[in-house]
């Protein structure tokens, strides 16, 4: 059983984007977490190294590599780095698309937050977004020692594997929509 820490708030933003979309999607659906979708309850995270929680096993095994040397280093510098949603399957990416849309009014609106299954990067185990806040900001900051970029500009705890170990991210994209 995979074992899921609550921790505090993982970024004003985290909570007023993914999080309010999350938990939408989970109690206006009517369903509770679905954790064979890649599904965490609202608020928790799971460790880098939690091999039974498909969020994280699921991870494209070089994204996951390097994200365990990150949360290593990181965690020699006192920075717990914590999986607060990684793999994601088809299904649960449309939920929260889906939530998205009825928060924000539109599906253009709903698609600067979160990506269509088709396009998402997490269904795919390639992308995966870190908390807390000390953790993002650690990682933003050394991510490309491991190859690790933050891909959109309004998501500070969205990475994905963009570079070769220490090379150059790519600019940062404005937002899922591009």
């Amino acid at each position: 059983m995979a074992k899921v820490v609550r921790r505090g708030v993982v970024g004003v933003a985290a909570v007023a984007v993914l999080g309010a979309v999350t938990a939408f999607a989970v109690g206006g659906s009517g369903g509770g977490v679905r954790a064979e979708d890649g599904e965490l309850a609202a608020g928790a995270s799971v460790s880098p190294l939690d091999g039974d929680s498909p969020a994280v096993r699921n991870l494209d095994p070089a994204l996951l590599a390097a994200l365990r040397s990150a949360a290593a280093d990181a965690r020699a510098q006192g920075i717990e780095l914590r999986v607060t949603s990684g793999w994601r399957s088809r299904g649960y990416q449309q939920r929260l698309l889906d939530a998205a849309v009825a928060r924000y009014g539109s599906l253009e609106a709903a698609r600067r937050y979160v990506n269509t299954p088709e396009k998402s990067a997490h269904v795919s185990g390639k992308a995966v977004d870190v908390g807390p806040t000390d953790a993002d900001d650690w990682l933003n900051r050394r991510g490309a020692r491991y190859g690790l970029c933050q891909v959109y500009a309004n998501e500070m705890w969205h990475f994905e594997l963009l570079t070769t170990p220490g090379g150059h991210c790519p600019p940062q994209l404005p937002d899922a929509a591009g």
